[in-house]
């Protein structure tokens, strides 16, 4: 088994990073990424937008899942950019708020490659506890968790945003 448990935001985040850097030199064509307002993330991170950037091509998917998508912009001008100009390989998704998300976790990174896998989940927002593994079933299962979310969601976040 290669899955690996963590503890701590700045673990966290230090795994998202990496995590976007590996899926990146992988070749991984879809990314499958949920939390309810990606507050926490290192979405404005160099690192973490030179690994979306290298990762971002033709063929390639980031399917968005949040609650809302305020906190991004707020916290993160720098990835709202960058989603502006990789738009073509980003869909970004807000839950309906009548779901119930019992069971859910609290952050979901899901990385879908050839022959590779990844997921990242984080299940204690207060103590920062989670786990990442390299294992195809824990992805499987959340991916199966992930596509039955979306399913009730709607379009959110639009890559630019019309002034009047």
């Amino acid at each position: 088994m290669n899955a690996q448990s963590f503890a701590g935001r700045v673990e966290f985040q230090r795994l998202l990073t990496e995590s976007l850097v590996w899926v990146a030199a992988q070749g991984c064509r879809e990314l499958h990424a949920w939390d309810a307002s990606f507050a926490d993330w290192p979405l404005s991170d160099a690192n973490a937008l030179t690994a979306l950037t290298t990762w971002a091509r033709h063929g390639r998917q980031l399917h968005l899942l949040a609650l809302q998508y305020d906190d991004v912009a707020r916290r993160h001008p720098r990835f709202v950019r960058w989603r502006r100009d990789y738009a073509h390989c980003v869909t970004a998704r807000a839950v309906e708020p009548e779901v119930r998300l019992e069971g859910a976790p609290e952050s979901l990174l899901l990385a879908v490659g050839a022959e590779v896998c990844l997921s990242l989940r984080l299940f204690d927002r207060h103590l920062w506890r989670g786990e990442i593994s390299l294992d195809a079933e824990p992805r499987l299962r959340g991916l199966e968790w992930f596509d039955a979310l979306a399913q009730r969601s709607s379009d959110a976040f639009a890559p630019t945003t019309l002034g009047l």
